[in-house]
C-alpha cells in the first residue's frame, strides 16, 4: 500500500469522499493480503521437470503456436486511456509533458504549448483522470462494428506506459477505470462483448510505467532489485490472465531492462504450463531489451511483432509475425490534432493486410476512440470499406497459407504489383491495379495442364486462363473480358483471381 500512497503522491489523488477513500484502501490491503497468502505477489510458482516448458527460451520456443491466430489474419488494435482526453499528439501526451524535460523532441514542444495554453503550467496529467468517463460507450456496439469489418480479434489496452488500468487493478490504487473516471471494468465489459460475437480477445499490457516510483527505484538501482516487477506488474499480468484468460497477450514496454529483470521466462512458464488459458493464449516477442534480432535465428517470443508498422520482408518468412498498424498514422491514440491527410486510405489499408498475409503475417489495424466512448467517424468509415472488400476477397485471406512465391513483380506497392496466397490447391494472384488493356501476365504461377482456371473473385463473368507458351516462358495469361460496372466486385483494387490447375 505505501507503493500506491508514493504513486498517488506523483500522479494526484482523485477527489473522494473519507468514507469511500477508507473503503479503497481497504480494499487494496484485503488485496494485497491475499496476494502475499495465494502466492500471486510472487513471480511465478517454479515449473517442475514434469512440466513441458521451462522458464527459458530454448524451451520456450519450443511450444507451437495456437492455430486460431495463424487462421485469423486480421486483427483490431485499441489504443484507449487517460491520454484520450487531451486528445492531442499521441498516447504518450504525459511523457511528452513531464518525461523528458531536459531535451523535449519537437512532439513534446508541440505537446507543452498545448498543454500550457488550454490547461494551464499546473494542471497534472492526473487531473484527466476523472474526465475519462466513457459515457456513450457501447461495447456491444463496438463488437458489431468490428464483425463488419470482417475483424476476427480484438486487442485492447488494458495497461499503457501511463499506467491507468482499464480493469479494477489493486496495484493501481486510484489510478483504474473503476476507481476512477467510468467507474466500469473496461476489459471485463468489451470481453464479454468480443466473445459474444464470436471474435478471439487479446490484451495490450504495458511491462512498465513511465513514473511509478517502484520503478525508477529498480532503475536507480541499475535493475539489481525487481520490487516494481514483484509488486506491480506481475501480479497484474497473472491477474489480468486468470480473470478474463484472454486468446492473446502483447507485451510492450520491455526496452529498458532485459528479460531476467522483467522475469518473463517465469512468467511464460506459468502462462503455458499453468494458466487458465494456456491452451489457446498467443504472445508476442517484446520480454526484454536482450531479446536478439529478428532473423539471427535466436529471437524469442511467440510470434515476431518486430518494430510498430513492421514490413513484410524475406527475412520474416521463417516465424509467424504480425504488423500491427495505425489507421492515423502518426499516432496509436485519438489525436484531435491531426488533419484528414494523416489518415490512411482504403487502398493503402488493403496494401498492408494483402502484403502482410501474402508474407505469412497478421495485419493488427489501430484505431483510438475517444474519451467518451465513440469511435470517430473516419475509423468507422474505414473499418467498414475493410469488411465490404474482406466480404468479396476474404477466402484469399482467413486461413491462407504462405505460397512458394509472395509476390510476382519487382515493383510493388499501393496500386502496383502482384501477391500471391494459396489455400489447399487454390492459389491467388491478388493485383493491387486493374490489369491494363484487361491482361494480366503472371510470371510465376506453373501450370500443370493446358487446362488453367481463374475466378475474379466477386464477379460471375468467366475469365480467359491460358499458359504463357514461348522459349524460355513459363506463366499464366489472364484475359479480362470488359466488365459492366455493375459486373465488378469493387471499383477500387486490390482484385484477387482465385487459380486452379497451377503450382
Amino acid at each position: 500500500l505505501a507503493a500506491h500512497r508514493n504513486l498517488i503522491g506523483r500522479i494526484g489523488t482523485p477527489q473522494r469522499t473519507p468514507l469511500v477513500m477508507w473503503a479503497v484502501a481497504f480494499s487494496a490491503l484485503l488485496s494485497l493480503a491475499e496476494s502475499t497468502a495465494s502466492g500471486r505477489g510472487a513471480a511465478t510458482s517454479t515449473p517442475t521437470s514434469t512440466q513441458p516448458y521451462q522458464p527459458n527460451w530454448p524451451s520456450l520456443m519450443t511450444r507451437p503456436l495456437p492455430s486460431w491466430y495463424d487462421e485469423a489474419k486480421v486483427g483490431v488494435f485499441i489504443h484507449w486511456g487517460v491520454y484520450s482526453v487531451p486528445a492531442f499528439g499521441s498516447e504518450w501526451y504525459w511523457w511528452d509533458l513531464r518525461g523528458d524535460i531536459a531535451s523535449p523532441d519537437t512532439e513534446a514542444r508541440a505537446v507543452r504549448a498545448f498543454h500550457n495554453k488550454t490547461y494551464g503550467y499546473e494542471y497534472q496529467y492526473s487531473s484527466f483522470g476523472p474526465q475519462f468517463t466513457a459515457e456513450l460507450w457501447d461495447p456491444d456496439a463496438w463488437a458489431d462494428l468490428f464483425v463488419k469489418a470482417g475483424i476476427k480479434y480484438v486487442v485492447l489496452t488494458s495497461k499503457h506506459h501511463e499506467g491507468w488500468c482499464n480493469w479494477c487493478s489493486a496495484e493501481a490504487f486510484g489510478w483504474n477505470a473503476c476507481d476512477n473516471g467510468p467507474k466500469r471494468d473496461l476489459v471485463g465489459d468489451l470481453t464479454a462483448s468480443v466473445r459474444n460475437a464470436g471474435l478471439r480477445m487479446g490484451l495490450y499490457h504495458s511491462i512498465f510505467e513511465w513514473f511509478h516510483p517502484l520503478y525508477l527505484d529498480d532503475k536507480a538501482n541499475n535493475f539489481t532489485t525487481s520490487r516494481y516487477v514483484d509488486e506491480v506488474y506481475l501480479p497484474q499480468a497473472k491477474e489480468i490472465n486468470t480473470l478474463y484468460q484472454p486468446d492473446l497477450i502483447w507485451s510492450d514496454g520491455d526496452w529498458e531492462a532485459n528479460s531476467s529483470y522483467w522475469k518473463s521466462p517465469e512468467l511464460l512458464a506459468w502462462l503455458y504450463n499453468t494458466a487458465p488459458n494456456k491452451e489457446n493464449v498467443i504472445v508476442n516477442d517484446r520480454w526484454g531489451s536482450d531479446n536478439p534480432p529478428i532473423g539471427s535465428g535466436k529471437h524469442f517470443g511467440g510470434y515476431f511483432s518486430g518494430s510498430d508498422r513492421q514490413q513484410a520482408s524475406s527475412k520474416m518468412l521463417v516465424h509467424k509475425w504480425e504488423n500491427a498498424f495505425t489507421i492515423d498514422s502518426l499516432s496509436w491514440g485519438v489525436a484531435r490534432n491531426d488533419d484528414l491527410s494523416i489518415y490512411l486510405n482504403i487502398s493503402t489499408i488493403l496494401y498492408e493486410v494483402v502484403s502482410t498475409v501474402a508474407y505469412g503475417g497478421n495485419a493488427l489495424i489501430n484505431i483510438g476512440p475517444n474519451a467518451d466512448g465513440t469511435i470517430a467517424i473516419i475509423f468507422q468509415e474505414r473499418l467498414t470499406q475493410l469488411g465490404e472488400w474482406l466480404g468479396v476477397n476474404g477466402d484469399a485471406i482467413y486461413e491462407t497459407r504462405m505460397w512458394r512465391e509472395q509476390n510476382d513483380t519487382a515493383v510493388h506497392g499501393v496500386g502496383q504489383g502482384v501477391f500471391y496466397t494459396s489455400k489447399g490447391a487454390n492459389v491467388y494472384a491478388i493485383a493491387m491495379a486493374w490489369p491494363a488493356k484487361g491482361v494480366l501476365t503472371l510470371q510465376v504461377p506453373k501450370p500443370t495442364t493446358n487446362q488453367v482456371t481463374a475466378i475474379l473473385l466477386g464477379c460471375d463473368v468467366p475469365i480467359g486462363a491460358k499458359a504463357t507458351v514461348g522459349v524460355g516462358k513459363a506463366g499464366v495469361t489472364l484475359d479480362v473480358p470488359p466488365l459492366d460496372i455493375t459486373e465488378l466486385p469493387s471499383l477500387t483494387g486490390p482484385w484477387v483471381f482465385k487459380l486452379v490447375g497451377v503450382v
